[in-house]
């Protein structure tokens, strides 16, 4: 997509936007509901865009408000609760950053509200709640971009560009794995210790979910728990189909099958820690997805497509090809032959082919342009300037969540999960 708003330059200083002038009232004002930690690097990266202003934040805990009005110098309001935020007209847009068990209620309400939305992946918390979004925003005529910013960068956009070409022949393979191997890595985030019932809002924090006495490593910590998270599928693996459905054209696969267990961090939450999928896509390809919490193996990321003509692997920001024609060496089978027979074979087509292997040279791309989170950001913008055109709306983010959905539907039951092209959810 053109973006004509703005152009950035990734630099050893950081991200420059191009110099522009945008007057106070062609501003997009934003209020952000939920300042948790990835929240205020969402924070950071709005603040790269141009012509955007955030006016408001909110939160369940009162330092992150503290934190975010300071990244703000002072500039952002303080409002206290969600509901404020969508009654204020001045605001154009908000960004929800909640646990997902709150983002059905919130992304609805701020349409209604006449806001244009951007919410941190999962966009759902089960499959239903897609279909029910999807039609909100099309009542509501509004922006709604979901927050798996990995589709928005360079490396991305050049790997789909590679697929389409055919760079890769005919894809059949798809492995990806996120690997982490420390507390933090396995969401048990260090808590403040100002946290108290006078500074964090519990009934807030809960909301829809199931009624709890006051916990703050639910709160802090809620990705551990089932009534407020996916674990895995829905932190990391959307993240992942996200980029596949991006890159291969796929919407969703049509079986899945998954098994997952909890083998360390076993005190301290209720969704496992390490888990596996197969994914099987009527487009011809089966994707292997795999995390663990209690080893860095593949450096902590993976990412590979593997193809007739060739592999493509992301890592950071390059994505090598690493072309692989089809070449067959038959050397050690027809070395057992009688000689006369083994030199027979090499004069026809298919010996003298053997004796030309091809030469392939690896390509690489470097991606030197802006952090995927403030592209992400720029498309959204972009988006809710032109009234449309956004990358991941609410049916992109409704099949990315749904693929986790699936995941964890098949971890608990056991079975394999299939999914409905018609109705738009899991088969029955």
């Amino acid at each position: 997509m053109a973006l004509t708003r703005r152009i950035f330059l990734g630099t050893g200083a950081g991200v420059l936007a191009q110099a522009q002038t945008v007057a106070p009232s062609d501003r997009i004002s934003v209020g952000m509901i939920a300042v948790g930690s990835r929240s205020h690097e969402l924070l950071e990266a709005i603040k790269r865009v141009d012509g955007t202003e955030i006016v408001g934040v909110c939160d369940a805990y009162t330092g992150r408000v503290e934190r975010a009005i300071e990244r703000t110098e002072g500039r952002a309001k303080k409002y206290s609760s969600y509901k404020d935020i969508l009654a204020d007209p001045s605001i154009d847009a908000v960004t929800i950053g909640t646990p997902d068990h709150w983002h059905r209620q919130m992304v609805i309400e701020a349409l209604q509200a006449g806001k244009d939305v951007y919410c941190e992946k999962p966009l759902t918390f089960t499959i239903d709640e897609g279909l029910e979004i999807a039609a909100a925003a099309e009542r509501a005529g509004k922006i709604l971009q979901v927050g798996s910013q990995g589709i928005s960068s360079d490396t991305t956009k050049a790997l789909r560009s590679w697929v389409q070409e055919g760079k890769l022949g005919q894809i059949t393979m798809i492995r990806a794995a996120y690997n982490r191997n420390s507390p933090g890595g396995a969401w048990i985030y260090p808590i403040p210790s100002d946290a108290s019932p006078e500074t964090v809002d519990w009934d807030a924090f809960l909301g829809p979910a199931p009624k709890r006495d006051f916990d703050l490593e639910r709160f802090f910590r809620w990705r551990c728990y089932k009534e407020y998270s996916g674990g895995i599928a829905t932190d990391l693996f959307v993240h992942l189909c996200t980029t596949i459905h991006f890159v291969t054209g796929a919407v969703m696969p049509a079986d899945v099958v998954a098994m997952g267990d909890l083998y360390r961090w076993t005190k301290s939450r209720d969704v496992p820690d390490t888990l596996n999928a197969l994914l099987r896509y009527q487009e011809g390809f089966t994707v292997n997805l795999s995390s663990t919490f209690n080893s860095r193996a593949d450096g902590g990321y993976l990412f590979q497509i593997l193809g007739t003509e060739g592999a493509a692997q992301l890592a950071g920001r390059t994505l090598t090809l690493y072309p692989d024609p089809a070449y067959d060496n038959n050397g050690w089978i027809v070395g057992a032959w009688p000689k006369q027979l083994e030199e027979a074979y090499y004069a026809t087509p298919q010996g003298r082919a053997e004796l030309r292997r091809p030469r392939a040279t690896e390509e690489v791309y470097q991606d030197t342009g802006p952090d995927a989170t403030v592209a992400h950001f720029a498309d959204f913008f972009h988006a809710v300037r032109n009234r449309g055109g956004n990358v991941e709306d609410a049916w992109v983010g409704h099949h990315a969540a749904s693929c986790a959905h699936l995941i964890n539907a098949s971890v608990e039951t056991g079975a394999m999960k299939h999914w409905d092209f018609a109705r738009h959810r899991a088969s029955a």
